[in-house]
């Protein structure tokens, strides 16, 4: 099925017993057992079926089918944050006096995991200077256990040549990990262009609707754990927790999820819940068309910004003088995602007043819903940042993110002009009150 189908279709057949066309929301914590030797055959993971709501349940089953067939991925597992989806997705990886290499443009949450709290653990992130292929193969050494990246920098809107950076890994026998997040599978499929491991906030454009929290981690099924064991022993050697199960031998291809599963999400629990898993089914249904509007609004609102002499810059990869145009057009073909970032003549105080003045949009740190949202990174999501970190993440003081959404093109645009007038009415005033005092 193509992407489009398989958001509505994928990973469901009509339930046998009741015949629903909709998934079944499963709210139950446990499942009965025949007895104990079917008991014991589940918790060895010698049979299939479900142990435990923390480990897996029907509906979110369904869930996982359906990102692996959205993003052409062997396997996935769902879970209860996209940032829980990076922990799990990256501990899978890495163990400790290992690294990973990072492109230096991140959501500013990862960047506190990666900058923070994984050292802690003593796993290092090594920071490349820039998304190219000579700044991330510079940093990759014999430690090296995986190469990270947003295919769409959040909020810095460039465009990762996922194809280059895959090669560059391979070429060092490690996996591309890819967070697909903001331009969704109905843009872009990492899998196609060589990624190993793709993660999404399924928060953002797959649900939709700034309803529900969750996570996704799909496997390609590609990278072959066995023949780089050295790197990878966890995948090869017996797990104890497991009565020494070893997850290439009992699972073959699918040994990463696999393991995800029964290690991250068994132990550390965070676990989806199947209401949420349902609402987030919904909102996969009619992603393809929302992400149609999305692209064609966000067109003619960057337009529009780019022609206002109130506004100092905008970020968008659909422009042709974008340093990203060209990977636009390559891995989109030019159908650019509805996140961009402008300046403001005025700086960061004309960007405040901006904001402030904001009405039919709204001021949240999401992005990736139906309504159209903005973010002043400096002082919220990247907040936590150094100012040298922030400029090599794509943030400066006068950033404004917009995650332009589905309303009325006209709607929107009419909102950004009377807080641009605002905007610009504020720093007229404290010029002139400027000159007054000289």
């Amino acid at each position: 099925m193509r992407p489009e189908t398989a958001a509505i279709h994928g990973g469901y057949d009509i339930e046998p017993t009741t015949r629903s066309i909709a998934v079944p929301i499963y709210q139950t914590v446990s499942f009965g057992f025949d007895s104990a030797d079917h008991a014991a055959a589940l918790f060895n993971l010698e049979a299939e079926g479900h142990r435990y709501g923390r480990i897996s349940n029907p509906t979110n089953a369904v869930l996982e089918r359906r990102m692996a067939a959205l993003e052409g991925g062997s396997d996935a597992l769902c879970v209860s944050s996209g940032q829980a989806a990076l922990y799990y997705a990256v501990m899978n990886l890495v163990e400790p006096g290992r690294n990973i290499v990072s492109v230096p443009q991140l959501y500013g949450t990862t960047h506190t995991m990666f900058g923070h709290i994984l050292p802690g653990l003593g796993i290092s992130v090594r920071f490349a200077e820039s998304d190219s292929t000579a700044a991330i193969g510079a940093l990759i050494d014999s430690d090296t256990r995986a190469v990270y990246c947003e295919s769409v920098g959040n909020p810095a809107g460039n465009i990762t040549d996922i194809e280059a950076l895959a090669d560059v890994a391979h070429r060092n026998g490690v996996p591309l990990v890819v967070d697909n997040t903001v331009a969704t599978p109905i843009l872009l499929r990492p899998i196609e262009h060589g990624a190993d491991i793709v993660i999404h906030s399924l928060t953002k454009f797959l649900g939709g609707h700034g309803t529900t929290l969750g996570g996704a981690i799909v496997d390609s099924g590609r990278f072959c754990w066995k023949d780089q064991a050295e790197r990878y022993p966890m995948f090869s050697r017996p797990d104890a927790s497991y009565h020494g199960l070893v997850y290439t031998e009992h699972y073959g291809s699918a040994a990463y999820i696999a393991r995800c599963r029964s290690v991250y999400l068994r132990t550390i629990g965070a676990a989806l819940s199947p209401m949420s898993a349902f609402l987030l089914l919904q909102g996969i249904e009619s992603v393809a068309v929302r992400v149609n509007r999305h692209v064609e609004n966000t067109r003619v609102v960057a337009r529009f910004l780019r022609a206002d002499p109130r506004v100092s810059w905008v970020n968008y990869a659909g422009f042709s003088d974008s340093p990203y145009h060209a990977l636009a057009q390559h891995y989109f073909g030019g159908r650019v995602p509805s996140l961009l970032t402008i300046g403001l003549e005025g700086g960061y105080a004309a960007a405040v007043r901006f904001y402030d003045t904001l009405k039919l949009i709204r001021r949240v740190v999401n992005l990736g819903d139906s309504k159209t949202l903005a973010c002043h990174p400096a002082s919220t999501t990247h907040r936590q940042m150094s100012p040298e970190e922030q400029i090599r993440a794509g943030v400066t003081p006068e950033t404004i993110r917009l995650s332009i959404g589905i309303e009325h093109v006209d709607d929107i645009i009419a909102d950004l002009d009377q807080a641009l007038a605002a905007a610009s009415q504020a720093q007229h005033d404290t010029q002139s009150a400027a000159e007054e005092v000289r």
